[in-house]
């Protein structure tokens, strides 16, 4: 059988734009700074990076004074409780880091952070609606209030470890759990807060499952982040592309492939058939649409007619409706392989990934936030090949999902050992802990402002698959 792909939300390459300067002129928009110039493409491998500028490993991290003068109750609140685990939370990071799991299989991940979230004061459900490594903590102040959701993501890669930074966002998912409840109690806002450990993001699907479970049902809002490359002390939100795995097998019939070739139905033809065929499709297919694949087989000789193929193939592009209408084409392609061949052909169909909504209201507050409480730049890029079963999420209910940028190597961006490294960095972990304090005060927000949570609702479309 092919190897294992994963299509979780960075595997493949992503287009950067410019920031339209129109957009700094709405509210419900996310404001550019000086960055906005930039309009290059970064031909890196699962990269997430932002602008043609990165921060390098080796930088130091940019130093910042956090905003004093009108510096709110609830925000002193937030920093001092964020600072007060950062010992606490930069170990927890660590811990996980060292031992990598793959999806659905976090089960170390799983009890260290149910237990952490335990010994703090949540509520915890461990393997949570029925699987095995996913976990509900949960805190509730007063009666009544809104319901704030939190996601933490656990998985690594095959092979390479944390090479998407899934430590880091594991550990702000609990850092913006106890920030909120600290504020939620020094404020005696009512409300819940549900922070959900949620497995297999690479290409597993476990938020898709959570979802059609009922995990988000209650939420009034749900957020979280995830680490990039990038330039520094910077953010983005934008949206990212939908996607739709697919497994092929063609079975054929073996033969000796000098004796009595006639005799055999070959495999390996109609697997090579079928990427050439895609490879024709691309001059048709879209410029910001993506199809990427792999082949191989079991127990292929060169003398012998192979009786098997199989391939793991994506497609991805900007909307759910296109990347339907495009994985028609690529079946056609492996249909017609199929009969040019007369091999037998079956598709297994993955979890489809939405493409990510960001809600435009909390965007916007969360990159005011960034920007006047810890100097941060949030940019708001386009049309990213991104893809995250949280956009499924952001279907559902009013969701935010800001990137934001670690130092790492040249060409070391997602999904590379080079990321790897850099998810274990202090200047990780400290720029991780400055977009989880802007989390906290954005969901804070929306929990004791009632007419910004009206503003957060009406920019909410539900939304069908």
């Amino acid at each position: 059988m092919a190897q294992e792909v994963h299509a979780g939300c960075f595997a493949g390459l992503f287009k950067r734009t410019k920031v339209r300067p129109e957009l700094e002129q709405k509210k419900s928009q996310v404001k550019c700074s000086k960055h906005s110039e930039c309009s290059s493409t970064l031909n890196l491998c699962c990269d997430y990076s932002f602008g043609s500028e990165r921060w390098d490993l080796e930088a130091p991290l940019p130093e910042y004074t956090p905003a004093s003068a009108g510096l709110s109750d609830i925000a002193r609140i937030v920093n001092c409780t964020i600072d007060g685990l950062d010992a606490e939370l930069r170990q927890l990071s660590l811990d996980i880091h060292s031992h990598p799991e793959i999806k659905f299989n976090e089960r170390y991940a799983h009890d260290t952070l149910s237990a952490f979230m335990s010994r703090h004061g949540f509520k915890v459900t461990t393997h949570y609606l029925g699987l095995d490594t996913a976990w509900r903590a949960e805190y509730t102040h007063g009666k009544g209030g809104r319901v704030l959701g939190i996601n933490s993501e656990m998985d690594a890669l095959s092979g390479i470890g944390h090479a998407c930074g899934h430590n880091l966002i594991a550990v702000s998912g609990c850092g913006t759990a106890l920030a909120l409840k600290a504020a939620l109690l020094s404020s005696n806002t009512p409300g819940k807060i549900v922070l959900l450990g949620t497995p297999a993001e690479e290409g597993g699907g476990g938020k898709v499952t959570l979802l059609e479970r009922g995990a988000y049902e209650e939420m009034d809002i749900c957020i979280m982040c995830h680490p990039s490359a990038g330039p520094a002390s910077s953010a983005s939100i934008g949206s990212s592309y939908a996607v739709q795995t697919v497994d092929v097998e063609y079975i054929g019939h073996s033969a000796h492939a000098a004796a009595s070739p006639w005799e055999g139905v070959n495999a390996l033809d109609a697997a090579f058939l079928a990427y050439s065929s895609i490879a024709v499709l691309r001059q048709q297919m879209k410029p910001e649409s993506r199809v990427h694949g792999i082949l191989g087989g079991q127990n292929w000789s060169p003398n012998v007619i192979p009786d098997n193929a199989a391939l793991s193939w994506i497609v991805r592009a900007p909307t759910n409706e296109e990347a339907a209408a495009l994985m028609e084409r690529v079946k056609a392609c492996f249909q017609a392989a199929s009969l040019a061949t007369g091999c037998k052909v079956s598709m297994k169909m993955g979890i489809p990934y939405y493409q990510l909504i960001q809600n435009n209201v909390l965007g916007q507050e969360f990159a005011d936030v960034l920007e006047k409480q810890y100097g941060m730049t949030t940019f708001l890029e386009r049309g990213t090949a991104a893809s995250t079963d949280f956009g499924n999420v952001s279907f559902a209910l009013p969701s935010l999902h800001p990137t934001y940028a670690i130092p790492t190597e040249a060409n070391g961006g997602n999904h590379t050992p080079a990321f790897t490294k850099a998810a274990a960095s202090q200047a990780a972990h400290d720029a991780t802990m400055k977009v989880t304090k802007g989390l906290a005060l954005t969901a804070f927000r929306a929990a004791s402002d009632n007419a910004f949570f009206k503003d957060v609702q009406a920019a909410f479309t539900p939304r069908g698959a």
